[in-house]
Formats: C-alpha cells, structure tokens, sequence
C-alpha cells in the first residue's frame, strides 16, 4: 500500500486508479519545492505498487496548477547559480519521471494549467480537459524561460505550434488546445466523471506489462536526447536567471507592475 501522508498532495487508490490531487487551492496549487519532492516521491512509490493500474492526476479547486509559487520565486531571485541549477535540473527529474513512468498517466485539468503547470499536464499521457480550462506558458511576460517544457512541447505540437505558445506567452482555451493537439478531450464539467472512468476502465482492461513495454519503446526512442536536452536547459535556465530581465521580471511581477526590460547582462 502506498503511504498516503503528504503535506501536499491528496493521495486515495479506487479501482487499481491512483488519484493524486495537488493540495494547494490557497495557492491555485503552485509549486515549490516541496511539492515537487513530493510528486516525485508518489509517482516512484506508484511504480513499486502492484495495485495501481492506472494514474491520475488533478489539482483541488479551481485551479490545476497555476505555475510557480509567489514566496518560491522570491527566493530564486537570491539563489546561487549551482542553486538555480540543481532546482532546473529537479523540475526536470519530475518531468521525465511522469513520462517515463511505466503507468498510464492521466491530467484531469478543470482550471487553469499555467507555465510549469501546463508543463506539468504536458508530460501526461493523456490530458482530459473541461471547456473552462485554460492553458499557456507565460514565462516571457515576467522574464522566464520556459525550458523545461520545451523540450517535450515541441515533440507533441510540432516546432512551428510551440514556438507560438513560448514566444508569445499567450493562454488559450481548452478547445484551442485540442485542435493543436495539446490536449486530448474536452468534457463538459457535469460529464467528467464519467469520461475518466471510461479512460482508465479502458486502460485497465488491457495489459499492464503491454502496456509499461509500449511506454517504454516509445519513449525509448528519444529518452537519450531528451535526458542530454533536459540537462543543457537546465544550464541554460540556470545561466537565464543571472540576468537582468530575469531579476526585474520577477521584482515586477511580485510588485504588480509592468516590467522595464533592459539589455542583458549575465550577472
């Protein structure tokens, strides 16, 4: 049985489905550290756990997750750059954990899913969406990279599509999503239920070593660079976030202001 104490996540298995809910509705489910950490510790104990055919994942209240938490990137602005880049390099362990992992997992987004909540939905298998859920990477807007995301954004969408959402920072809807292939239903709220039932009954009617195979053959295929992409954005982002932009889109962002971009210089 898996250990259900987490500071928090919401953690309950029905019908060989683990659900995991990010816990954090005071915050629109934002991560930080500690969330982090403890996502990847659940999703490792799923791997181990025999029961557990199926996994979903969902944010409590009226956000999936709305990206990175305020007192979170308060601190990052007085991290260290071998700081910076053990936090990159962690975000991206948890990403090629969730698309690694043996196990069908499935976001079930009924908000907002913003910057590294869109990426954390991204690296699902399957993403089932209500008509109010939005999506978008909005990192430029306040001096960000998305990093992370990008390297497997660009394998879901295509080049063309993902260089849209980065470079712009724009939030769509969930049935613009769908047509660029971002996501993989829209359901109505009242009907959503029913629909994630029918996905994992579906799932978990087939086998669970075919399946864990599949997953793996098709990762397989390009694990190695996206391990190697992982670590180079995660230099990148680190390098990123010495400069001025980086330090000013932040300060604006925390004191509800526009940013004045500058010239950047690494710090």
């Amino acid at each position: 049985m898996m250990d259900s104490h987490y500071d928090n996540l919401l953690i309950n298995i029905d019908k060989f489905n683990l659900n995991i809910t990010l816990n954090r509705p005071e915050k629109r489910n934002a991560l930080n550290n500690r969330l982090v950490a403890e996502l990847k510790d659940a999703f490792k104990k799923a791997e181990k756990t025999d029961e557990i055919k199926t996994i979903t994942l969902r944010g409590e209240g009226k956000a999936f997750c709305s990206g990175a938490d305020l007192e979170y990137l308060k601190e990052l602005k007085n991290y260290s750059k071998e700081e910076n880049l053990q936090d990159s390099l962690s975000l991206g362990e948890l990403f090629l954990l969730i698309y690694r992992h043996p196990k069908p997992v499935i976001a079930v987004v009924q908000g907002a899913a913003i910057a590294g909540g869109c990426g954390l939905a991204s690296v699902c298998d399957y993403i089932l969406a209500v008509p109010e859920a939005r999506f978008g990477y909005p990192e430029v807007k306040i001096g960000f990279i998305a990093a992370m995301v990008s390297v497997f954004l660009i394998r879901q969408i295509g080049e063309r599509k993902a260089r849209e959402l980065l470079l712009t920072g724009k939030i769509i809807s969930a049935e613009e999503a769908y047509k660029i292939g971002l996501i993989n239903k829209v359901v109505k709220n009242g009907n959503l239920d029913d629909a994630l039932e029918e996905i994992t009954d579906n799932l978990q009617a087939n086998s669970t070593m075919a399946m864990a195979a599949s997953k793996n053959l098709l990762s397989d295929f390009t694990f190695a660079d996206i391990e190697n992409e992982i670590k180079k954005v995660s230099q990148i982002n680190a390098q990123f976030r010495r400069t001025n932009d980086f330090i000013e889109g932040i300060t604006a962002f925390i004191e509800k202001r526009k940013p004045e971009w500058n010239v950047n210089k690494i710090r």
